[in-house]
This record gives C-alpha cells, structure tokens and sequence, in this order.
C-alpha cells in the first residue's frame, strides 16, 4: 500500500459547527470549514488503521500520549449553550498504537510519557464529529511540548514519519491564526493576511520548509497571528511527518475577515 499523507487542519472555535454563530454573525460562518473537514475522508485512497493526532489544546513536559482504550470527552470550553456539553463522539483509542508511537519517539531520543485517563479534548472530537461521524477509527492523541519549540515539534513528526507505511494517519488540528482579541475586534487583518501567505509559501516549499517553519516568529504577522504558539505547532509535527513531501493548501477561507488555512502532505 502507498504511504498515507499527513494533513493539518483548522479545527475552528470551542463547537462551533455544533451551535449557532455570535449574534450578528453569518449563519454560514463555519459552513466551508465544515464542509472541508466532512470531506476529509472521502479524500484519502482508503480508511486508516488509526489516526495520531496532536491537538493545540494539549501540553506536556514530555511528548505524551493517550494511552487509554475508550478516552472520554473532554468539554475544554466555556461559554456555550448546554447542548454543546452533551455532545458524544465515542471513538476508541488503540493502546498497541500508542506504544508504536512511544516506541518511535524513544528511538528519536525524545522521553516519553503516557495517559491512559485524559480525554479527547476538542481539537480533536469537535473536528473529528464531521471527518469520521460513526467514530468508527482509532484514535491516539499526543501532547504537544511545553516547551513549544518547533524544531523539537518538527522533530517529532520526522520520528513518526514510518506510521505512515502502517497505514496510520497523522493529523495536526489547531488553527493557522489564532489571536483571539484581534479576532473578534477586526483589528490586524493586514498582518493576518501577510501570515497567511507566507505561511502558505513556507509550507510548499518543500526544500527550505522546516528552516522557515522554524524561523516563523520572524514571518510578516507571525507573533500577531500567534500571540502563542499552540495552534500553529500541530503544523510543525505534520510538517515533520510530511517528510520530503510537497505541501499543499487545500482549505482556504476567511472567517471574522481572518484568512485560514490547511495544509496536505503527501
């Protein structure tokens, strides 16, 4: 079989495909995200084994990993309608995977951690809902670092590259601008823009991609785009993962008059 690819995906707001919009607001506001993420699936030759994702909303000294057979839900948001707390999405996880991962990750020099109680945080059910509805596909979720340094993220996906010969599917979720104040005031959406493209530029550049993607706080509006870097480093372990393979942009919108996108390796 081919090597699967490695993708990073927006994975929007708290849950936001699951309620309705601010007041005021589009009410198709997230439509073209969904939709993005609904297709996801059908996009790949064939269905995973199991899927590793690293979300944004998980830190650890140590890479960590999910090691939990049946990982609850973990409601990390605030604010929503009482619904949005009753959501179900019961996927297994798969321990065998997880310690391939730990394995792998070992091997690269990295100590590693494991977790079999955390839930699946909302990076990776609220997405995961529209790309696989049935929760029919393992999933393995691994920590970001706390430490956030992209090279070590970079580093880390490069280590879990050979999961893709396993039939595994490696996906970063956060978002590629996350400045929470400046979007929901408008304010900079010039250097929102100017993030964007070069963001766009660094990651389909196959040949000087992981130097840029480090550098990328020097990027025109990167420390705006980013005021932290939880959001943008799950494109670091994609990237990573992607290995010599051309990155490509396959979802482009603009939410808030804030551009956004995700990225396809392989």
């Amino acid at each position: 079989m081919s090597r699967l690819p490695t993708f990073f995906i927006a994975h929007g707001g708290g849950p936001c495909f699951f309620v309705a919009p601010p007041p005021g607001w589009p009410r198709d506001t997230w439509d073209r995200m969904a939709a993005f993420l609904r297709g996801l699936d059908a996009s790949i030759e064939r269905r995973p084994r199991a899927v590793i994702i690293v979300s944004g909303h998980w830190e650890a000294r140590n890479p960590t990993v999910n090691s939990g057979a049946h990982p609850p839900l973990l409601f990390d948001y605030s604010g929503f309608p009482s619904h949005a707390y009753q959501l179900t999405w019961p996927a297994p996880g798969a321990p065998e995977v997880a310690a391939e991962v730990r394995q792998l990750l070992e091997a690269a020099g990295f100590a590693t951690d494991a977790n079999d109680r955390r839930g699946y945080d909302h990076g990776v059910f609220v997405p995961f809902k529209l790309i696989y509805p049935d929760a029919d596909v393992p999933v393995v979720q691994l920590s970001l670092l706390a430490s956030y340094d992209p090279a070590q993220h970079l580093a880390m996906g490069r280590a879990l590259a050979p999961l893709r010969d396993r039939d595994i599917l490696i996906i970063g979720s956060g978002m590629s601008y996350h400045n929470l104040p400046y979007f929901f005031t408008g304010r900079g959406n010039e250097l929102a823009e100017a993030f964007d493209a070069w963001l766009g530029d660094a990651v389909t550049d196959p040949v000087a991609r992981e130097a840029k993607l480090i550098d990328w706080q020097a990027a025109p509006g990167g420390r705006v785009a980013h005021p932290e870097p939880d959001h943008l480093l799950p494109l670091m372990v994609a990237a990573g993962a992607g290995a010599d393979d051309i990155g490509i942009r396959v979802y482009h919108d603009r939410i808030a008059g804030k551009p956004y996108s995700g990225f396809r390796f392989g």
